[in-house]
Formats: C-alpha cells, structure tokens, sequence
C-alpha cells in the first residue's frame, strides 16, 4: 500500500510542471542527494523485510499434500542468514572472539579453568586469536576495493550512457562529470555511492566471521536486530502520517475558510484531544487490542500476525492523536490565505469554494504540509522507541529500536557495562532521523513560495 501511494504521487507530479520542478530542486541540493540516497537505503532495507512467507517444508513421505513451517520469514531474514542463525550462548563483545562474562570449563588437560570460553561462530576461523586484527584489516580493505571496483563500473556506465545520450565521446562525458558540470550533484552522489557500498561491503564481509555489534543476552546477533528495527522504524513513520495528514488536512483548511461555527468545533474538537495525554490515549488503546488478542487467539495464526496487527493498531492511535499540530498550523495559514486577494477575486467571479481551495489554497499549503509530514516522521520514529520503552509500543516479540533499547536498560546497570545493543539501537536511528531532517530542510526551501526568489 505504501508503494502504490509512491507511485500515485509520482505519476501524479511528472504531469504538472509546477511540481517536478521543486523536486528537481531538491535533488539538486547537495543535502538532499544525500538524505535521499540514505533514506533509499532504509527503504530498501524495510521493504525486504516486509515481504513474509513461511518455508516449504521437505516431504518425509509420499504424500502430495505441501506443510510449511511455523516460523515466518522475510527476503532480508534470507540475505541475511547467516546473521539469524549464527546464535552464540549469551553475551560477546564486538569483534569478540570469546563470550563476555567467564564461565567453568574443561581444560584440555581435564582440569577445571574459570576462563572466557570462546565463541561458537564469532572468530572461529582463527585457530590463533591473536591474529584477529590482521584478518580484520585484511578483510577490510578487501571490501573496500571491491567498493571502488563497483563505484567505477557503475560511473563507466553512466559515462557510457550520458555519450550514447548526447552523442558523445565517453571521455567528454567522464570529464565533465568529474568537473562538476551538470545541473545536479553528481560528485557528491558517486562520493555517497562509494560511503554507502563501502559500508555495506564491509559490514557483509565482516559479519560473515565476526559479530561487528556483539551479540545480546541470548547470543542474537545485535547488527542483524538493528537492520530488522529498520522496517518497524519505517511503517511507524509513514503509515502514522497516512493517517494523520487526511484529518489535519482537510479539518484545518475548513477551519481557516468557513470560519463561524465550523471553525469552532474543529478547534473544540483538537483543543479537547490535546487536553488528554497522549500517552494515556495510546495506552488505553494498546491494552484494549491487547485484551481482544488474548481473548480471540484463534484469529492469528502466528505470532507475526499478531506483532503486525498491535503494528498497525498503534499507527492508527498515533495518527489520531497526532494530527492536532499541523491542524493548527493549517487553520492559521488558511485564515491569512483566505483574505489575498487572488482568493477574493476568484470569489467575485463566482469560483465555488471548492474550486477555490483545490487550486488556490492547498497548493499554497502544500510546503508547510510537506515540512510537517517529514517532520511528523522523525518524531514518530523516536516516539516509538519512548512508548516500546514504557511498554505500550510495539509488540515485545516484534525486533525494534524501542524494545532493544527497553532490553538495554538493565545491561546498562551490568559490571562491566553491556554498551553495544544502546549504541546499536542509538547509531540506527540517529542516521534515520539526521537524513529525514536534512531532507525536511531542502524540501523546505524547494516549496516554500517565499523562498523562490532567495535561490
């Protein structure tokens, strides 16, 4: 659903001119070739991870009739397989070759030692752990020439491509990419690309033998919780606001363009949600789901079946409870744009109201529903992590930012200090919120009226 809201939006801005050209703007900006190609990157991550199936099981018999397994999957758990299976006994350091608290074992001269035993699947390829910073380097620089190999295989393309294009030689057009001399940021994004693949050609090669973010109480792999955070992090965000924006939309500009008595019950209406702690709302609602759950089990299936429906119950109750802000922020704009004087003069040709607000009023609005929208998400990622962490978030067997931050809170107070699951969870969501907001800024600037003529 959220890919067919994409694509209508595309395919309804590649035919009005007035819109492509902001988001031409956009990715004309340094900052929003960036946030975007790392927004990219998380999309990618949470759509793999969307996609769920379970397993066919092998036939034992002669039957013809197919069983699956109990355990749902998704594309990324397959990708990523050797990271959700790789399960050590508990705790281990990043690039740890051994478990981090000691424990009794066996010597091989049959003697008892209390030692850190070494892990199951983290370094065990070394039969000399000492040699574990050599192979970490070693494996380093190998993925990152193999980045540059693929940097340059995909720039020869898009020389090759841009010459066929312009009737060109290759050179020229390699040139002047190299010197920056196109209408778009093309050194900025092959220097992105390179950061980007590099990264993950690293965190691939490595996370085959080692745990690069350690592993957690039960010995998961906590790199491979953080990317599994990615999809929830991204639903919270974006079907909250699907939610939301409809109601701030359409209640704020009535307020702002009839006035009278509508403008004051849309303004009864959010003053009095706002009175209510939005906390308690989402608690209450949370528990009641809770309770309709545990009384009808036979309706789900699996587990996953019931974290997605807690999921999407919660993105509901958040955009209900969310959309009093931008309401707001509507009405106030809609008041001022109600009085311009293109608005009074389509009224005195005898424009309806409708025709007046679909093209005078909401396209004048649009930046601030913009700004607000990207805004909204980055919020929303955070609130999850705060309400997961007070345990009215997400579901606990559903991986996520906020419940591995809520798992991390007791490790915290551990000696020595378990640091890695917070630093994981923070790291994540850190470059999630950075690159949104760098995106909310740039957007910002392209549909802002008032900023046409300051660029």
């Amino acid at each position: 659903m959220l890919l067919a809201v994409v694509a209508a939006g595309v395919f309804y801005v590649r035919k009005r001119p007035h819109l492509v050209t902001p988001w031409k703007s956009v990715l004309k900006r340094k900052r929003g070739m960036i946030s975007i190609m790392v927004l990219a990157c998380y999309v990618v991550i949470g759509l793999s991870d969307s996609i769920h199936f379970r397993l066919a099981l092998e036939s034992g018999g002669n039957g013809t009739e197919t069983h699956y397994a109990t355990e749902v999957i998704s594309l990324f758990d397959l990708a990523a397989k050797p990271l959700r299976q790789q399960v050590e006994k508990t705790y281990s350091a990043p690039f740890s070759h051994q478990l981090y608290v000691k424990e009794m074992q066996k010597a091989e001269d049959g003697s008892l030692v209390y030692d850190y035993p070494r892990l199951k699947y983290g370094a065990s390829h070394l039969e000399n752990p000492s040699d574990k910073r050599d192979d970490i380097q070693q494996t380093m620089l190998d993925a990152t020439l193999l980045s540059v190999v693929l940097v340059l295989l995909v720039y020869m393309a898009h020389s090759l491509l841009a010459s066929w294009r312009n009737k060109s030689t290759v050179l020229t057009q390699a040139g002047r990419i190299i010197k920056g001399q196109s209408a778009y940021p093309l050194q900025t994004f092959y220097l992105m690309l390179f950061l980007l693949i590099m990264v993950t050609a690293n965190l691939i090669a490595l996370s085959a033998n080692y745990h690069v973010f350690g592993t957690d109480k039960v010995g998961q792999d906590v790199l491979y919780q953080a990317l599994k955070s990615v999809r929830t992090g991204l639903v919270i965000g974006t079907v909250t606001t699907l939610v939301m924006l409809p109601l701030a939309i359409l209640l704020g500009i009535a307020a702002g363009y009839f006035r009278g008595w509508i403008d004051d019950l849309i303004q009864y209406i959010y003053t009095t949600l706002n009175s209510i702690p939005g906390v308690l709302l989402i608690a209450a609602a949370v528990l009641i789901l809770q309770v309709y759950m545990n009384n009808n089990p036979d309706q789900f299936a699996t587990i996953a079946e019931r974290a997605d429906m807690r999921l999407l119950f919660l993105c509901i109750i958040l955009g209900v409870t969310s959309w009093t802000g931008l309401c707001r922020i509507l009405r106030a704009e809609t008041l001022k744009l109600r009085e311009a004087e293109y608005v009074l003069a389509s009224r005195a040709l005898g424009a309806s109201n409708f025709s007046i607000l679909h093209k005078h009023i909401l396209p004048n609005l649009m930046h601030l529903v913009m700004i607000a929208v990207v805004l909204d998400f980055s919020g929303l990622v955070l609130a999850e992590a705060v309400l997961s962490y007070v345990g009215v978030g997400v579901d606990p067997s559903m991986i996520s930012w906020g419940n591995m931050i809520n798992s991390a809170r007791l490790e915290m107070a551990r000696d020595p200090v378990v640091w890695w699951s917070l630093t994981a969870a923070f790291i994540s969501m850190f470059i999630l919120v950075l690159a949104a907001n760098l995106f909310a800024d740039v957007v910002r600037d392209a549909f802002d009226p008032r900023m046409q003529g300051a660029r």
